[in-house]
């Protein structure tokens, strides 16, 4: 099983059990249909990060109170600030769906939510490559709507990115991201490099990690 069907699977729920051959057999016909229809766009800029008091931060003009990503921007001058889509055919196909079959529905969130994960990690490893032959090194992703950094947030980031007129992307009134397929987000740049997996904190087993996101 790749890496991505481990993360549609855990996306559904399975947990440590494996996943039965009707479920497998619907994921692959899943990214079978996403790979056709997904079109992958990114957006980044790097900003200076500046630490503040009791939590508090700036990210270029964004001023922000989280504890958790202060923590996790710990010795971090700079960030990048990104946001991602799978684009508005992968909303068209899921709703397609939505009104037939249900349990392929299910299915197909949880892999298009795999392939956006995918989609993001071989991103960061090739800008994390670029960066480290400079000496500066990236954290995980960290985005708005973790620990106590607010969700709300999602709105500055997209005009800090121009990101509606770049890639599309969008936010609705109660702060969700159009096409649905997307995420926004934060990742500190370091000249001190850790061993932190892309993945983030939910893979880690270094639980008194002074980065850690949820604690």
């Amino acid at each position: 099983m790749d890496v991505r069907t481990r993360e549609a699977v855990r996306y559904l729920g399975y947990g440590g059990h494996a996943a039965d051959e009707q479920t497998l057999a619907l994921l692959e016909d899943s990214f079978g249909e996403l790979e056709e229809t997904a079109k992958r766009r990114i957006i980044y800029r790097i900003f200076d990060v500046v630490p503040g008091e009791a939590g508090s931060l700036a990210i270029g003009k964004m001023d922000i109170v989280s504890r958790n990503l202060s923590k996790n921007l710990k010795d971090c001058r700079e960030a990048v600030l990104l946001g991602a889509t799978l684009g508005i055919g992968v909303d068209r196909l899921l709703k397609r769906y939505s009104l037939t079959d249900m349990s392929k529905t299910v299915v197909l969130q949880a892999a298009a939510a795999a392939l956006l994960e995918e989609y993001l990690d071989q991103w960061q490893r090739g800008v994390g490559a670029e960066l480290e032959g400079e000496g500066r090194f990236l954290r995980p992703r960290f985005s708005p709507g973790y620990g106590d950094f607010d969700i709300r947030h999602q709105g500055m980031i997209l005009r800090m990115l121009n990101a509606d007129k770049s890639i599309g992307l969008t936010m609705t009134d109660s702060f969700m991201l159009t096409p649905v397929k997307s995420v926004t987000a934060v990742i500190g740049i370091s000249r001190k490099k850790e061993t932190c997996p892309l993945a983030g904190c939910e893979t880690c087993d270094k639980k008194d990690c002074i980065y850690r996101r949820n604690t």
